[in-house]
């Protein structure tokens, strides 16, 4: 899907213990070329400024990337942390977040801003999730002004509730992607041309 220029990339940002390769995201990781994976270098220990700090450090090795970011679980914080903090542009554009884990299970409410992220974003929600209620996912979208779906009674949305694929995170990565592809014609696009397209 590249136009003239690099073309939009997925970065996996996972939970807790990783994403094996029976999860979704792995599954979800294949079906993107050039798609690359945030690695913790402890996945048991849940930092957020140091797997935001992880985000950064995967982004930086590759410049100039545009990237639509897909995380799960305690990655939806980390990932929502480096959005609200970054003071550069690291490249993504918008934002999957599939599943969070509530951040007062790991008292890390003084880290996330309740308030708007910097970019488009959708957020998958469960009614029977262990790792943060209904409720609070819904409040979680609206504070950081991102579309909520309510996915139904399908747990923490990983391999123990089932998942193995995920075709509606694939299918909305696409919506994602075509939309930055054709926000970049139209910003590349020539005065003329841009009278006939719109």
């Amino acid at each position: 899907m590249a136009y003239r220029g690099n073309p939009v990339r997925v970065l996996v940002v996972p939970g807790l213990h990783g994403s094996g390769p029976a999860h979704w995201q792995s599954w979800l990781q294949a079906h993107f070329k050039q798609s690359v994976r945030v690695e913790q270098s402890d996945w048991g220990q849940a930092d957020l400024v140091r797997w935001a700090g992880r985000i950064d450090e995967t982004l930086a090795r590759h410049p100039h990337g545009r990237w639509v970011a897909v995380g799960h679980s305690f990655g939806c914080l980390a990932l929502a942390h480096h959005l609200a903090s970054r003071s550069f542009d690291s490249g993504i554009e918008a934002a999957l977040l599939v599943a969070p884990a509530d951040p007062q299970k790991f008292a890390a409410l003084p880290w996330l801003a309740p308030s708007p992220l910097p970019v488009p974003s959708v957020l998958l929600g469960s009614e029977n999730d262990p790792w943060m209620r209904v409720d609070i996912a819904r409040g979680w979208a609206r504070a950081w002004g991102a579309q909520f779906i309510n996915m139904g009674e399908v747990g923490h949305i990983n391999t123990e509730s089932g998942f193995g694929p995920l075709p509606q995170a694939k299918t909305l990565v696409e919506l994602m992607i075509r939309r930055i592809e054709r926000t970049r014609r139209l910003e590349r696009a020539h005065p003329l041309e841009l009278k006939f397209s719109v």
